[in-house]
């Protein structure tokens, strides 16, 4: 059984995660793993700041929780993403052995847990993710629409970013 109040509260906090790459002109994707009821690792994009194509918010973000416990895997964790991953974020999602996917807006151009592609489910691989779309799906989406809006917006009039 899918215990969404508890997914939508964790979900929240990847939305901040968002909130703040938004801010920074990111694109706004949020990230947070967590592990017995606390966040052990939290991201957002920072591809346009770090001038690096890996900065992804779930990449940051198992990047901080395997520091935080000191090991390559995260077994007995979530993962909370605003926005479904990419190949390259559910390839380290499957290498970093999270058993758990919550996801928000489906990407149907890059999204790999389903959508485009189903990395996380692929049974050639020694790890298989468990996945649960959907969750505040409408908020996660509009924070992208807004952004893009945005950001159209600033291209046709010349303004400045955010």
């Amino acid at each position: 059984m899918i215990d969404f109040a508890t997914h939508e509260k964790w979900m929240k906090y990847a939305l901040e995660e968002a909130q703040k790459a938004f801010e920074l002109d990111e694109t706004p994707v949020g990230a947070v793993i967590v592990r017995e009821g606390r966040i052990v690792g939290r991201g957002f994009n920072r591809v346009e700041t770090f001038k690096d194509p890996t900065a992804h918010a779930e990449i940051i973000a198992i990047g901080a929780a395997t520091q935080e416990s000191g090991y390559e895997r995260l077994d007995n964790t979530v993962i909370y993403v605003t926005l479904e991953p990419c190949p390259m974020c559910a390839g380290a999602i499957v290498l970093a052995r999270i058993p758990m996917l919550v996801y928000g807006a489906v990407d149907p151009k890059t999204g790999a847990c389903g959508s485009l592609y189903n990395i996380c489910n692929d049974e050639r691989l020694n790890h298989y993710v468990n996945v649960i779309p959907g969750i505040l799906e409408h908020e996660c989406s509009d924070i992208l629409k807004n952004f893009f809006r945005s950001l159209r917006e600033r291209k046709r009039t010349g303004g400045t970013p955010v």
